[in-house]
């Protein structure tokens, strides 16, 4: 049960990881798969830290998550943001191919650590 957890976590850390390094390549010309990797990772903390807050959470855990994004990436924070959608939309395809493909194989969907939403 531990081991599945885990395997969980890594896998779902690296599509989180996958889908942010796919987007600010897109976005920033920037092509280092740990540095995303690292991002999704601190960015997922930051969104877990803030999201549980009382009506305001969710808004402040987005607005969090993309101050992460803009402090690890070159540019500003309309980068960062339209980092972070790009991300979001890499991870809804990449997660609809991987659960369609491994899903069955599996016997479990796989999610995205890292990116809200996904």
């Amino acid at each position: 049960m531990v081991l599945g957890s885990i395997v969980a976590f890594v896998v779902a850390l690296l599509v989180g990881g996958l889908a942010i390094y796919l987007s600010a390549n897109v976005v920033m010309d920037v092509q280092d798969y740990s540095h995303a990797v690292v991002t999704a990772f601190i960015g997922a903390i930051a969104w877990g830290l803030t999201a549980w807050i009382p009506l305001f959470g969710p808004i402040l855990a987005l607005i969090v998550w993309v101050g992460v994004i803009n402090w690890r990436y070159p540019g500003g924070w309309v980068d960062a943001a339209i980092i972070g959608v790009v991300a979001w939309l890499a991870a809804l395809v990449l997660l609809f191919v991987l659960n369609l493909v491994l899903g069955p194989i599996l016997g479990f969907s796989v999610g995205a650590f890292g990116v809200p939403g996904a």
